[in-house]
Formats: structure tokens, C-alpha cells, sequence
């Protein structure tokens, strides 16, 4: 009764870690969804607002302009805002690119976009660039003086798969706790053949063997037992650590029922029994040369 007590609380606590991986895994893809099913590049766009207005304040103050104002931020698209100015301007390619880099950082905007700088009659780019976190930054005519004229910058947010990593990241850690389970066999259908709590079992190693079912159970993983090899494990568990004959095992797996041995039979039952024991580590099946097998239990 002890052991089973045991057992069946050893079954219980086994089953709440499988239900915990089942509620980690639900969790894991309801979270995955929210967070793959918002913009990749979230941001508040007032906060944006505030922010793009600064850099262009600041770079009216590096080309000496205090008096003149920057217009309100224009948005384009869902990704792409436009800075425009009062009055027209000059302005150094090397600035404005340390002005917005700095800027969207030390405000923990998104850190991959495309800059363009557009003449305001003719829409025609006069200067751009790009910053990525996954390529190059791509900086041409860096270092040089842009005349005065009426200019607009546009600032494009690139989409990042940070955001949609992480969401990888929460799905695939319960999968993988999931898959591990599954790769150990423990949810097979097959091995989860449901046992009477009162069914008598002959504890072997970590194993439990119910001989009237023909059941090897090892912790909650089950092998169904062909009737020989149940018969050969019984053998061995009345007699572990103990040499067992090998004429022994021939007389009473077979010619006790008038069955007829062929060849090797013994080795190849051996063989089969041994690989449904492999998962406990306390059993080991050894052969004895030229005398029989010893089942070892540690």
C-alpha cells in the first residue's frame, strides 16, 4: 500500500508539471499574437512629436537661426514624419546626422530609419542617409555644407524584428518544453495506459513492473510486454543481481509450454527486453559468457 501511495503521489506531482507546461505553452502563443499583432515600431507619436521638433529647433540654432519657428511635424504614413521650417535654411550634412541619431536615442525611439532631406519647390532629395542595427549605416556626402534654401527632412522608422523576436521567444520556450516531454515519450497515448490505484506491481530499479497487465512502467512512460518478455523479466526480478542459467530461461519461457527454441530466441528476447529497460539507469542486463544473464539493479 506504501508504494502505491507513493507512486500515485509521484503521478500527481508529474501531472501538475504537464499541466503547468500545457498553461506555459496557451500562455506562451495568446502573448506571441499580442505582441506579433502590434507595430513592430511602436511609439508614442506625440512623444515623437516633441522630439522631431527639437531636432529641428536644434538645427536652426547650428545654422544661426533663433527667431524663425518650426512647423508643426507633419506625419506622411504610419512610419514616415516630416519636419518643415518658417524660413529657409543651411545646414551641415554631418550635424543633422548627429543631431537625429542622438536624439531618437537618448529618447528610446527606434533605432533603424532612413533620413531624406527634400527641396521644398521641386521635392527632389538633396541629402539622405540610413541607419541600421542589422546593416552598414549608409552615410553619403557626409562632411559636407548644404546651401541655404528651403529644405523639409522626412524621417522613414524602418520595420525591426526585435518586437516579433520576443514573441518568438515566448512561443518557443513552452514549445520546446513540450517537445521535450513528447521526445520522452510521456504524453504517447500508448504509454499512458491508465493502472487500478490497487493493481500489484514488482518495484525493479525505478521501474514498475505489473506482471498480470504485462506492463513495464517507468516513471509515467509505459512498455507493453509480449508475454515472453514479461516472463523473462519476472525471472530476473526474482533473482536481480544473481546469475540466471541460461538452460533455466530456455526450460521455463519455452519448453515447459512445448514451444520449440530457435537459434538465438534467448538473445534476441534478451536483446528486446533489455531496450524497453534502456530509460532506467538503475537496470543493466549483462551477459555472462558461456553461462546465462545477471540483471543488475542498482
Amino acid at each position: 500500500m506504501t508504494k502505491i501511495l507513493a507512486i500515485n503521489c509521484e503521478r500527481f506531482m508529474k501531472n501538475k508539471i504537464y499541466i503547468f507546461a500545457l498553461i506555459l505553452l496557451a500562455v506562451g502563443i495568446i502573448s506571441a499574437k499580442s505582441f506579433m499583432g502590434k507595430r513592430e515600431d511602436t511609439f508614442s507619436e506625440k512623444h515623437l512629436n516633441i522630439v522631431l521638433r527639437n531636432i529641428g529647433h536644434q538645427l536652426l540654432l547650428q545654422a544661426g537661426d533663433s527667431t524663425s519657428i518650426v512647423l508643426p511635424v507633419k506625419k506622411i504614413n504610419d512610419k514616415t514624419f516630416q519636419i518643415e521650417f518658417q524660413h529657409e535654411l543651411i545646414f551641415v550634412h554631418d550635424s543633422l546626422i548627429s543631431l537625429v541619431s542622438k536624439n531618437l536615442k537618448i529618447n528610446h525611439l527606434p533605432s533603424d530609419y532612413i533620413v531624406n532631406v527634400l527641396n521644398c519647390n521641386s521635392n527632389a532629395i538633396v541629402f539622405g542617409f540610413e541607419m541600421s542595427t542589422k546593416n552598414d549605416n549608409l552615410t553619403p556626402c557626409s562632411g559636407r555644407t548644404q546651401g541655404i534654401g528651403c529644405y523639409v527632412v522626412q524621417i522613414e522608422f524602418l520595420a525591426t524584428s526585435s518586437t516579433n523576436t520576443y514573441a518568438y521567444l515566448l512561443l518557443l520556450i513552452p514549445l520546446a518544453l513540450v517537445g521535450y516531454l513528447f521526445s520522452k515519450k510521456i504524453f504517447s497515448p500508448k504509454n499512458s495506459i491508465p493502472l487500478p490505484d490497487n493493481e500489484e506491481f514488482t518495484s525493479i530499479g525505478n521501474s514498475q513492473f505489473y506482471e498480470q497487465k504485462h506492463i513495464l512502467q517507468y516513471d509515467l512512460q509505459q512498455n507493453e510486454l509480449t508475454e515472453n518478455e514479461s516472463q523473462l523479466l519476472k525471472i530476473f526480478s526474482e533473482n536481480q543481481n544473481q546469475l540466471v542459467d541460461r538452460e533455466r530461461l530456455l526450460k521455463e519461457i519455452w519448453e515447459d509450454k512445448g514451444s520449440i527454441v530457435v537459434g538465438r530466441s534467448l538473445d534476441v528476447l534478451v536483446s528486446k527486453l533489455r531496450k524497453k529497460l534502456s530509460n532506467d539507469e538503475a537496470i543493466r542486463i549483462i551477459n555472462i559468457h558461456g553461462k546465462g544473464y545477471k540483471m543488475m539493479v542498482e
